[in-house]
């Protein structure tokens, strides 16, 4: 029996090893960069909207800047191209709150247009699963989802 025992941890540390790949890549999530035709008047949305911080533009170049989503995750808004921007609504940053009612009353009081996914001005999205959504636009036409899932705590 000690001789199975043996022979199985062994086969286990041979897998951890052995079975790292260096070559396999593993990524994560760092931040979302957008086109604007305004930096500053984009920034002020976010900031004035969602509460997001700005932080530090670590390019330093003009017409850029960046503001935290939290959890080390960033959005960056980029001033600098002049190409067309096409936007559709498939394209969405999503974000989750546990506010959602007060964000709603937020989006009210600040005349800010929301709709459900089919585009159901000032209707909120319900998925089969119960998760609330509403979609709305940034003064670039980006779409925005925010929805109600609870983040689970780490």
């Amino acid at each position: 029996m000690k001789k199975i025992i043996a022979l199985l941890m062994f086969i286990q540390s041979f897998g951890l090893i052995f079975g790292q790949d260096k070559n396999e890549i593993s990524v994560n999530f760092n931040h979302f960069a957008i086109s604007v035709k305004d930096a500053d008047k984009s920034a002020e949305f976010y900031k004035n909207t969602l509460n997001l911080l700005e932080i530090t533009n670590r390019t330093e170049i003009n017409g850029i800047k960046w503001l935290s989503l939290g959890e080390g995750k960033e959005l960056h808004l980029v001033s600098t191209l002049k190409d067309e921007i096409k936007i559709n609504k498939a394209v969405h940053l999503a974000l989750n709150t546990s506010q959602f009612d007060l964000l709603i009353a937020k989006l009210k009081s600040m005349e800010i247009e929301y709709s459900d996914w089919p585009g159901n001005l000032n209707k909120i999205n319900i998925r089969a699963d119960g998760i609330k959504q509403v979609y709305f636009q940034d003064p670039d036409g980006y779409w925005i989802e925010v929805n109600s899932v609870e983040q689970k705590s780490k």
